[in-house]
């Protein structure tokens, strides 16, 4: 057969087909092109295509929106806990808890709506736009309130476009590159991190180190750059559906097996110990470092993660998520650990290179073991329901390491986490251990 042409942005056009043989018979063959369907016709036939998309390009677009919303995102986050220090550790705590809980519980919503009206990437574009939102308030701020309204605005954002965008990532990658497609995106998520912690401490040397303000401007144009960047994702589209329908059984607790029940109780227990990284950062600066130099360590914490994060993506795939995930909850639980004892800025960098050692075996790891035990059709409400449990408990992780800080210091505060992450690793690899005996067995 003869190529064909594509048209694309709604145009419709007609392509008939004939043998490579040049002959006087009509062509009993034509396609019709709309937007991203095609219509095939043949003698008596007509059947429906829907054009390839490219699946490849479609990670290299949300991990390069991802990385350019992290830019921005990070050019100020590791500055927030300095602008606050005056503020108290409690009410950081309060303010980075409360954000994070309301983000994990939209979380669970919006893949849940994703998964019905089949429209990831309108739920995305509206979370990553209210992420430039946000942003002016934090812009005019000029005391807690201002970064309380930010958060809040910032992290409904990320609460709206984070199932919707895993969901797309996930559709993407296959069922076999689960780990590399996350890793990936994880990688680049981290790297864009670090490129805005280190514009921001290119800004503070050249403009002053109390010049706070003029980073927190400036840190909007990465933030515009992704959401015009994700403007180009294609998405594959298909009939939304109804409420009523039996073609997605929504995830209620009462219907997971016990082995799943476990692991989310661990991953639980895990999360009240995840404290905000706002404290690592005031540790920081508890021990005399410089506002510039901790955005230096903050910053190799991340070039540790991106460097790491796709070659354990890869690494899960081949050879399981068990022993690499485990890993990375017993890492935490020395970090923090670590952090407790360190009096030295040669201690806390090593402590910051393990913290994104512990990142790169965790963060894209969770996401695609959720993948691995969801049903195909509630993968947006699967990733959504596990970020809810997951950040929920964030707000009461960020009060209980605020409050310990507060009244008996931070060594206590870190160790008391530390040894509960330990426990936690302890308890993940028995239960990971019996979900895989359960499935061999099946």
């Amino acid at each position: 057969m003869a190529g064909f042409s594509q048209c694309t942005n709604w145009k419709f056009c007609i392509k008939f087909y004939s043998d490579n043989k040049l002959t006087k018979k009509e062509p009993d063959l034509s396609l019709f092109s709309f937007g991203q369907m095609k219509m095939r016709i043949s003698t008596g036939k007509i059947s429906f295509e829907e054009v390839p998309i490219n699946k490849m390009r479609n990670i290299w677009i949300l991990s390069l929106v991802s990385f350019f919303t992290d830019m921005g995102t990070y050019m100020v986050t590791p500055l927030i806990p300095i602008f606050l220090a005056s503020s108290g550790p409690f009410l950081i705590g309060v303010i980075d808890g409360l954000s994070e809980s309301l983000a994990s519980v939209l979380k669970f919503f919006s893949g849940r709506k994703s998964d019905r009206l089949k429209n990831r990437k309108g739920l995305a574009l509206t979370g990553y736009g209210l992420s430039g939102v946000g942003r002016v308030f934090l812009i005019f701020s000029s005391s807690w309130i201002g970064v309380l309204i930010w958060k809040i605005v910032d992290r409904t954002g990320k609460g709206i476009r984070t199932a919707p965008r895993d969901a797309l990532l996930s559709e993407s990658g296959g069922k076999k590159k689960q780990g590399r497609t996350f890793g990936f995106h994880q990688m680049l998520d981290m790297l864009g991190a670090a490129l805005g912690i280190g514009v921001a401490y290119t800004i503070l040397q050249l403009e002053g180190s109390q010049n706070i303000k003029s980073v927190f401007m400036y840190s909007l144009i990465p933030v515009i750059v992704g959401w015009m960047i994700l403007l180009t994702i294609k998405e594959r589209r298909t009939q939304s559906e109804p409420k009523t329908s039996g073609g997605i059984t929504y995830l209620q607790w009462k219907q997971l097996n016990p082995q799943v029940k476990s692991l989310l109780w661990i991953v639980g227990l895990f999360t009240i110990v995840n404290s905000s990284n706002s404290f690592l950062l005031l540790r920081a600066a508890n021990l005399g470092v410089s506002t510039p130099n901790v955005l230096l360590m903050y910053l190799i914490f991340h070039l540790t993660a991106s460097s790491l994060s796709y070659f354990s993506g890869v690494f899960s795939d081949k050879f399981g998520r068990r022993g690499i995930l485990t890993a990375g909850y017993a890492v935490y639980g020395a970090v923090y650990i670590g952090f407790a004892e360190v009096h030295s800025v040669t201690g806390l960098v090593v402590l910051f290179i393990l913290y994104g050692l512990y990142s790169s075996l965790t963060k894209g790891i969770e996401k695609a073991l959720v993948v691995d035990m969801a049903n195909s059709k509630n993968k947006g409400e699967a990733l959504g329901f596990y970020a809810m449990i997951t950040g929920i408990g964030l707000f009461p992780a960020s009060l209980l390491t605020g409050w310990l800080w507060q009244s008996f210091g931070p060594e206590i505060s870190f160790l008391i986490n530390g040894m509960i992450a330990l426990i936690s690793a302890f308890l993940l690899t028995r239960s990971l251990r019996n979900i895989e005996r359960l499935k061999n067995t099946d």
